[in-house]
C-alpha cells in the first residue's frame, strides 16, 4: 500500500489535452516524465544531496544491522525477531524504490524519468509498502498471541506457520500493487508530462492522464482501502485484546509485556500516521504531499532500526555481541607467516 491519496474528485480532462486532444486514446504519447523534484534553488539541492545521501546510507546499513543481528544471534530466533529481520529487509527495498532516484536528480538539470521506469517504480513502491503494511499486521498478531495465548504460543507461531504468514504477506501485496499499476499503467499519458513531485505517485500520474480518472481513482482507492481496513482492523483488535487481557497481569508482568509491544507500537504509528494524514487532508497542492512523503519513504525506514534496537535489550545485547565477533575476526585476519618460510625464502 503506497501512502498516496488517490483521487476522488473529477479532473477535467480538456485541461490536460493538447491541441487536437487524444482524449479516446489507448497508447501513450508519452515515453517519460521530468520531476519538479524537492526543490529548484541550486543551493538547496546541493544540501539535501548531501543530507539524503547521509540518511539513505543509514537507512541501508541500520537495517542491515538488524537482519545480520538476527541472523547470526541464537537468542533472537523468536518469531517476534524473525518477522522483526524481514521488515528491515523490506524497509530497504522500500527507501530504495525512491531515494536513489531522488539523490541522483539533486544534481541533475533534467530529472527525467522513461515511462517503463516511472511504472515500474509506482509498482515496487505499492509492493514493498504493501509488504510493510501486511508486515505490521503479521507482528500484532504474534504479540497477541505470545501475550493471550503464552502456552500455545511455540504451537501457533510454529517455523511453517511463520514461513506461511510472510509468503502471504508478500502474495497479498503482489497482487495488491499489480492491480494498482494494471489500473494506472492503460491509462493514456498525452501530455503535459512534468510530475510536481520526486517519484511516481498516483495522484501526479492520476493529474496527467488525458481521460476521466474518476472510475479509476476509485477502483484504486477500494484496492487500497480493502488493504488499509484488512490491516488496521487486525491492529486494532490485537492490541484492544492484549489491552484487556493485561488488566489480569501483575505490574511486573504488564511493564514487560507493554515494553514489547512499545516499539511496535511506535512503528506502526510512524507507518500509518502519515497514510491517513495523506487520505484524509482536504488539500488541492502538492507541496505538502511531497514533504510527507518525505517522511514516509526516508524518515520511517531510518527510525525503525533505532526504535527496536533502542528500546529492546536483547537485540542490543546481540548487537554488542555481533560487534565483538567481528573485532576478533579482524584481528585474526592478519596473514601470519611462519619464520621458516622467511629462512627457506628470504
Amino acid at each position: 500500500m503506497s501512502c498516496s491519496r488517490t483521487l476522488l474528485q473529477t479532473y477535467h480532462p480538456s485541461k490536460f489535452l493538447p491541441p487536437g486532444g487524444c482524449i479516446m486514446a489507448k497508447t501513450h504519447n508519452v515515453t517519460e516524465f521530468i520531476f519538479l523534484g524537492l526543490s529548484s534553488n541550486p543551493e538547496v539541492q546541493k544540501v539535501c544531496f548531501v543530507m539524503f545521501l547521509l540518511l539513505y546510507t543509514a537507512i541501508v546499513l541500520g537495517n542491515l544491522l538488524i537482519v545480520l543481528t538476527v541472523m547470526s544471534s541464537r537468542s533472537l530466533g523468536s518469531p517476534m525477531y524473525f518477522f522483526l529481520s524481514y521488515l528491515s529487509f523490506v524497509e530497504i527495498c522500500y527507501a530504495s524504490t525512491t531515494v536513489p532516484k531522488l539523490i541522483s536528480d539533486l544534481l541533475a538539470e533534467r530529472k527525467a524519468i522513461p515511462l517503463w521506469g516511472c511504472m515500474s517504480q509506482f509498482f515496487f513502491i505499492h509492493l514493498f509498502g504493501g509488504t510493510e503494511a501486511f508486515l505490521l499486521t503479521v507482528m500484532a498478531y504474534d504479540r497477541y498471541v505470545a501475550i493471550c495465548k503464552p502456552l500455545s504460543y511455540t504451537t501457533i507461531m510454529s517455523r511453517q506457520a511463520c514461513a506461511f504468514l510472510v509468503g502471504a504477506a508478500w502474495v497479498g501485496a503482489f497482487v495488491h500493487s499489480l492491480v494498482d499499476s494494471l489500473l494506472v499503467f492503460r491509462l493514456p499519458f498525452c501530455g503535459p508530462n512534468v510530475i510536481d513531485h520526486y517519484f511516481c505517485d498516483v495522484l501526479p500520474l492520476l493529474k496527467l492522464a488525458c481521460s476521466d480518472t474518476v472510475l479509476i481513482g476509485l477502483l484504486i482507492v477500494a484496492n487500497g482501502g480493502t488493504l488499509s481496513v484488512i490491516s488496521f482492523v487486525v491492529l486494532l483488535a490485537s492490541y484492544v485484546v492484549i489491552l484487556l487481557h493485561l488488566r489480569t497481569r501483575s505490574s511486573a508482568g504488564r511493564r514487560k509485556a507493554l515494553s514489547t509491544c512499545g516499539s511496535h507500537v511506535t512503528v506502526v504509528t510512524l507507518f500509518f500516521g502519515p497514510c491517513i494524514f495523506i487520505y484524509l487532508r482536504p488539500s488541492t497542492t502538492l507541496s505538502v504531499d511531497k514533504t510527507v512523503a518525505v517522511f514516509y519513504t526516508v524518515i520511517t525506514p531510518l527510525l525503525n532500526p533505532v526504535i527496536y534496537s533502542l528500546r529492546n535489550a536483547e537485540v542490543k545485547k546481540a548487537m554488542k555481541r555481533l560487534w565483538v565477533r567481528a573485532m576478533k575476526l579482524e584481528e585474526r585476519s592478519p596473514i601470519e607467516i611462519p619464520a621458516s618460510w622467511w629462512l627457506h625464502h628470504g
